[in-house]
């Protein structure tokens, strides 16, 4: 099992990374590392997959949240666009972190409300303890911005094949991103090479519409689900751009299967938003998606004026909501007259 070391220098702080406080922070690192002693015990079964019972697999965690993909109310500050630290798990097919249609545990509301882990952690271990689905958790650091990468290293084992992980998208009433119950074992082969877009998760937790929300809880909870380009089906919704059937992927995840001579080493820093991820990420970083003009209601017709025995004009008006970005429609006219009959004449 690959137990991550971290450093909390001043320049990867979770104050300056996430809005999680540095307290809560050391506290799941603690539980983290008492994990890699108590859940490493993986259960003896016979071989399944080709080349032993177990695999060493690095993650790359690529953020593609950038304000040309999704221009719509994109945060610039308090906090700025960025991704929480990544929580993963390796485990059997009788455990899960998250679930799509199904509740979120507390540890879930948690972590995507806040980005506490210290329940999740206990939850794991529970897990791990009661019926041996957990093998091993492990962590990797937070990204400084919508975009960059951040990276880990874990174990998996036949029995435990499964991987699981969740990221806070921040800020969001909610939002996350993850994979749930991922198999690394498939037709008695370790997977070489996978890669995955990822799209925005909604916990169920809170209400809100917009990144920047007040907490707003939702009562009765509502299952996890995902976002759509459509869904929740509300003008307000940071993520509704009804000109298009699909989000853009928000991000991605790739892991590589690791020799088995591979000295597991720590995990990489993560970037800064500026710098933009090489190879066949750039042209993903271009995605340009279009935001429409957004206007208000229009207002109330106002009083009609105009001079005794002649036709008078009455005004209505309306204000844009959002300016247009990336070729989005142009917005339409704000004011609009008609003629009537004078009710005082001047």
């Amino acid at each position: 099992m690959i137990c991550p070391t971290y450093t909390l220098s001043p320049s990867n702080s979770v104050e300056k990374m996430t809005d999680v406080h540095t307290r809560g922070l050391l506290g799941w690192l603690a539980t983290l590392f008492m994990l890699c002693g108590t859940l490493a015990m993986p259960v003896e079964v016979d071989p399944e997959c080709s080349g032993g019972t177990s695999a060493k697999y690095s993650l790359v965690f690529t953020g593609m949240w950038s304000q040309t993909a999704f221009p719509k109310q994109y945060p610039m500050y308090r906090p700025p666009a960025q991704w929480s630290h990544l929580i993963g798990v390796t485990h059997s097919s009788d455990y899960y972190i998250w679930q799509r249609n199904e509740f979120a545990s507390n540890g879930v509301r948690e972590f995507s409300e806040k980005g506490e882990a210290w329940t999740l952690m206990k939850e794991v271990q529970a897990a791990g303890e009661r019926i041996q689905s957990v093998y091993g958790v492990f962590s990797a650091p937070a990204v400084i911005g919508g975009t960059g990468q951040t990276s880990s290293e874990f174990e998996v084992f036949t029995r435990h094949s499964l991987l699981s992980f969740i990221i806070r998208i921040v800020p969001s009433p909610d939002w996350f991103v993850g994979v749930d119950s991922l198999n690394l074992c498939e037709a008695g082969h370790w997977k070489e090479n996978v890669s995955l877009d990822l799209f925005p998760y909604d916990a169920g937790t809170d209400s809100g519409f917009t990144f920047s929300s007040p907490n707003f809880e939702t009562i009765p909870q509502e299952k996890v689900t995902e976002i759509t380009s459509s869904f929740p089906s509300h003008p307000a919704n940071s993520f509704y751009y009804p000109r298009l059937k699909h989000l853009p992927p928000i991000a991605r995840v790739t892991l590589t299967k690791v020799k088995s001579n591979h000295i597991f080493s720590l995990p990489l820093e993560p970037t800064q938003s500026n710098q933009i991820p090489t190879g066949n990420e750039i042209g993903d970083s271009l995605i340009n998606t279009p935001l429409d003009c957004e206007v208000s209601a229009w207002s109330p017709w106002g009083l009609c004026w105009g001079k005794c025995g002649e036709p008078g004009v009455r005004r209505r008006t309306r204000y844009i909501h959002l300016h247009p970005a990336n070729n989005g429609a142009d917005c339409p006219p704000l004011e609009e007259d008609k003629t009537c009959d004078p009710d005082n004449c001047v």
